[in-house]
């Protein structure tokens, strides 16, 4: 679970700006502390050069867990996972936010930008922020995903 003490750093793509712009308002709202790691308008640009960083940072261990978004969160998400200590979840629901930190122990949550309403989102995040990981057998099948690497 997300301590609100933390940082979380959110980075997005033009895609998903205006999202990224309404999420961050609502965490400083609710008391989050927030790293914007851009893109910081709507000028077109090649997600990657936005979700690196973040994964990156993630992977390093600066920050326990991250917000990426792109238009359809997939490009956003395949990024983040080219990180041996990234476990990016693409969310499009509740429910799969809630599984994807129960089952899979994400520590990144990518939102698709243009596809779900800014309200959903806020829920799909909370959600994200505030499941635990269910350990147990869960355990083994995480540890598993960054075995080649």
């Amino acid at each position: 679970m997300f301590n609100k003490s933390n940082i979380l750093p959110i980075a997005c793509d033009h895609g998903a700006f205006k999202m990224k712009e309404y999420l961050i308002g609502k965490l400083k709202k609710n008391g989050y502390q927030i790293k914007d790691m851009g893109t910081y308008n709507t000028d077109s640009l090649d997600y990657p050069d936005m979700i690196h960083p973040l994964a990156k940072a993630i992977n390093d261990g600066k920050y326990k867990f991250g917000l990426i978004m792109c238009g359809s969160g997939n490009g956003a998400q395949i990024t983040a996972n080219k990180y041996a200590n990234v476990r990016a979840g693409l969310c499009w629901s509740v429910e799969q936010a809630k599984l994807t930190r129960m089952h899979n122990n994400a520590n990144i949550c990518s939102i698709p930008g243009r596809f779900i309403e800014f309200p959903i989102a806020w829920d799909i995040l909370q959600t994200f922020l505030n499941t635990d990981f269910e350990g147990g057998r869960h355990i083994r099948r995480v540890e598993k995903i960054s075995e080649l690497l």
